[in-house]
């Protein structure tokens, strides 16, 4: 839609955009002409949700969480919009007004109190009330008003719609979070500024009041849970530390791993230490071999010999004895004995040597004696050795029975150990998620309320009436709903109510635009927009004439439109007297309204009403039209104008149509146009094979172009002349009728 087109739709339905607002401005005008005065108080509170410093701020890595802190927003503004809240609001409000004797303007007005003097009895009232005792009418307000039985106080707080109704008060509260800063603002608002004030003071303290009692229901159970958790564990950290300890003690072992490693150092050193005592012990006993073959001894040197050999096993039993008991840790005085029983047996076997020695270095063995030594030294040599190493041996032998014993052990310990880190870790976390519970708790304890910056103040003055408001609220709701009305008004309707509208319909450009025709005259610019249509008109149907050449008869031209009071005769009329006036003589075919109309001639017009008879589309001749042979003689004719009827009441006469060098299809703006009209137009245009004009009657506003005064200064006679009311044709009673100086209705 252009905006020429907008502007039209706007004026169409001006008085809906008048009458609409009126109404409803009007209507809310007068309903609140009885508006009573609203008072409003205000307070700020410091939540410190973000800024605020806390116990666990000091905490390492702590951040503000701003989803906790929009959630714990939420959580407030809940709390202090619920039931319960809201009912206690009201509760404590008529607990402070049934303490009052007389109004006050600062706290209870005039007709307040009254009201409350005639809902509550004074008998009644009475009942509820003790000197200096508040909390004790709260809790009979209380119960009152949770029995289940009817009475005055029940009403007040719950069945009404006064100051201590829960209902009102919700509707009157309002809070909200003041953009992302810790501050809440509470407003509220009523007629009397005393109960607005204390009202919202009530609704504070309330709100700190569960809002606290809350958040401490919330960490108490946290607390005992992680302290319950926190017990459990450390039972199973002592009873693990306990299974530990006991298993450390009955096996002697701190650390199996550190155990395993000296036990391991050890080990080798005795292994190294049995090998080289297994090299010795080989040595001593080839030596002792080699000296045994290079001695020959008689009878004497044979008993010195066995005494010797036994002393010598005695020795070496004796030091055997000394060096088990010396890697058993025996005592000093068992290690003295076994050493006194060395120093013996060593003294008497260098005794019976000695003795040796004598028989041998006689006159006959002197020789021997340092062989015997060497075979002594030996001897002793090879005996140490042996001791030494069956006491290694030993040794290796009890160590590995003692390592066979150590891998289930370690197996065992690890577990255990196992078991008590984990133990341990579970309580530590358990712990600190005590501590951070317990801080919370503390934090609430500390510093939980909210903190009233701004608090409630006395009213003085009332709100600007908002009557004026909500009548401009009125009127532009009306305004909207008178346009959304037009707007569905022009979606649903179906006419033609532009040139913009009718060319997009009908896909076709429009040949002449007729402006809406009151009455000609001469300085009318409506009246020289028309004539200079009718001149457009005249050339674009001349020129389609003489493209079609027609020289056989007069051409032919047609007008018809969808349906009646089109313009179709007007347009005719407007032709006509333009080739009348040119010096042309034209026949005009119009369908017969009464009995009563005659052909007649006027002005080189000739007027020839037909009839419908049943035979109409199959006329081929405008001659066969005429009845009784009323007919002017053909050749003295330059045009002829056929005006047909509406085509959705009659057939179209199609061989006639196409006698015709042009038609010309008259419609007017508001014309209903729905699938009828475009079925008979396109079966018209399908049927004719000539040019076929249209021309749009009636328009309005800018659509038409009207030429000035001094663009038409030569044609303005003839303007005058179609104001001149000399042409007529008999009207439905016989009487002549103007055509030219008026459109038809």
């Amino acid at each position: 839609m252009t905006i020429q087109g907008l502007v039209r739709l706007l004026k169409q339905h001006l008085i809906w955009f008048i009458l609409f607002p009126c109404l409803a401005g009007g209507t809310v005008y007068y309903f609140m002409r009885n508006e009573t005065k609203v008072y409003k108080t205000k307070a700020t509170l410091y939540t410190g949700l973000t800024s605020g410093y806390t116990l666990r701020s000091a905490q390492e890595g702590f951040q503000t969480d701003y989803s906790a802190v929009s959630n714990a927003f939420d959580n407030i503004l809940t709390t202090l919009t619920s039931n319960q809240t809201l009912y206690y609001v009201g509760l404590n409000l008529l607990a402070e007004h049934l303490q009052l004797t007389k109004p006050s303007e600062r706290e209870l007005s005039a007709a307040n109190f009254q009201m409350l003097q005639g809902a509550i009895p004074a008998s009644f009232r009475q009942s509820l009330l003790r000197p200096g005792d508040l909390a004790y009418t709260r809790t009979r307000l209380d119960s009152l008003a949770k029995s289940s039985t009817d009475n005055p106080v029940r009403q007040l707080l719950i069945g009404s719609d006064t100051y201590y109704s829960a209902d009102v008060i919700g509707k009157k509260l309002k809070a909200n979070r003041r953009s992302g800063s810790d501050m809440l603002d509470l407003e509220y608002e009523g007629d009397d500024p005393a109960v607005v004030e204390q009202t919202l003071k009530l609704a504070i303290s309330e709100l700190n009041q569960r809002y606290t009692a809350l958040k401490r229901g919330e960490t108490n159970p946290v607390v005992g849970y992680y302290e319950n958790k926190a017990k459990e564990a450390k039972r199973l950290l002592d009873n693990a530390e306990a299974k530990l300890k006991a298993f450390n003690v009955q096996h002697n072992v701190l650390n199996f791993e550190e155990e395993l490693k000296t036990r391991s150092v050890t080990r080798e050193a005795l292994v190294a230490e049995y090998n080289q005592e297994v090299m010795r012990n080989q040595a001593a006993k080839a030596a002792m071999n080699a000296l045994n073959q290079r001695m020959t001894q008689g009878g004497s040197l044979l008993k010195i010999n066995t005494a010797l050999t036994d002393k010598q096993a005695e020795l070496t039993a004796a030091e055997s004895q000394m060096i088990t008991a010396r890697t058993n840790g025996q005592p000093q005085a068992v290690l003295d004995k076994y050493q006194a029983k060395i120093n013996q047996a060593s003294d008497e076997l260098k005794q019976i040597a000695q003795n040796y020695f004598a028989a041998d270095n006689g006159s006959e063995s002197v020789p021997k004696l340092k062989l015997v030594n060497e075979w002594l030294t030996k001897v002793l040599e090879y005996e140490e050795s042996g001791a030494r190493m069956g006491v290694v041996k030993k040794r290796l032998d009890d160590y590995q029975a003692e390592s066979t014993t150590f891998t289930p052990l370690e197996s065992e310990q690890r577990q255990l150990t196992r078991d008590m880190d984990i133990a341990e870790k579970e309580y530590l976390s358990l712990v600190q998620s005590l501590n951070q519970a317990t801080t919370h708790r503390q934090d609430i304890s500390i510093d939980g309320s909210l903190s009233v910056l701004d608090p409630p103040a006395f009213p003085l003055s009332a709100q600007l009436p908002k009557r004026l408001l909500f009548t401009a609220i009125a009127a532009g709701a009306g305004l909207v709903v008178a346009l959304l009305l037009a707007a569905i008004r022009f979606w649903v309707d179906k006419r033609i109510n532009s040139l913009e509208q009718a060319e997009q319909v009908l896909e076709k450009p429009m040949t002449a635009v007729f402006p809406l025709v009151k009455k000609f005259a001469a300085n009318s610019r409506a009246s020289r927009a028309a004539v200079g249509m009718f001149d457009q008109l005249g050339n674009a149907i001349n020129i389609e004439i003489e493209h079609r050449r027609l020289s056989d008869h007069a051409p032919l031209i047609t007008i018809f439109s969808m349906r009646s009071k089109q313009g179709k005769t007007w347009c005719a009329h407007g032709l006509a007297r333009m080739y009348a006036e040119s010096g042309e003589k034209v026949a005009y075919f119009y369908p017969r309204l009464t009995e009563t109309d005659k052909s007649f001639e006027q002005d080189n017009i000739v007027f020839l009403p037909y009839e419908m008879h049943p035979n109409f589309m199959n006329v081929r001749e405008p001659e066969e039209l005429m009845i009784n042979g009323d007919m002017p003689l053909m050749s003295t004719v330059n045009k002829i104008i056929l005006e047909l009827p509406a085509l959705v009441g009659s057939p179209i006469p199609l061989y006639l149509v196409n006698q015709s060098a042009v038609s010309l299809m008259v419609l007017t703006v508001h014309t209903l146009w729905g699938r009828r009209d475009r079925e008979l137009f396109g079966l018209y245009a399908k049927g004719v094979r000539h040019p076929m004009l249209i021309a749009l009657n009636k328009v309005e506003g800018g659509d038409t172009d009207a030429p000035t005064l001094g663009d038409i200064e030569q044609g303005l006679v003839r303007t005058k002349r179609y104001t001149e009311p000399n042409l007529v044709v008999p009207g439905a009673s016989g009487t002549p009728e103007k055509v030219l100086d008026r459109q038809p209705k």
